[in-house]
C-alpha cells in the first residue's frame, strides 16, 4: 500500500496553554516522502492554524 494514515497536530495550541487539536489524514509515501503540514481549524483557538504531522 502506498497510502498511509497520519495524525496532524496543532503547533500553536501548546504555546498558548490550550488543548491541542488533532486531525487524521492520509498521504502517499511515494509522492510525498517528507512530513505533511496543513492549515486546519482549531476549535479551541477559534481560528485556522498550522498543523504538522506527528510521529505515531
Amino acid at each position: 500500500m502506498a497510502r498511509e494514515h497520519i495524525i496532524l497536530e496543532c503547533t500553536e495550541a501548546r504555546a498558548e496553554g490550550k488543548p491541542v487539536s488533532r486531525y487524521m489524514s492520509t498521504r502517499d509515501k511515494r509522492k510525498q516522502p517528507e512530513r505533511v503540514e496543513k492549515k486546519k481549524y482549531n476549535k479551541h483557538l477559534r481560528r485556522h492554524t498550522l498543523h504538522k504531522e506527528i510521529k505515531d
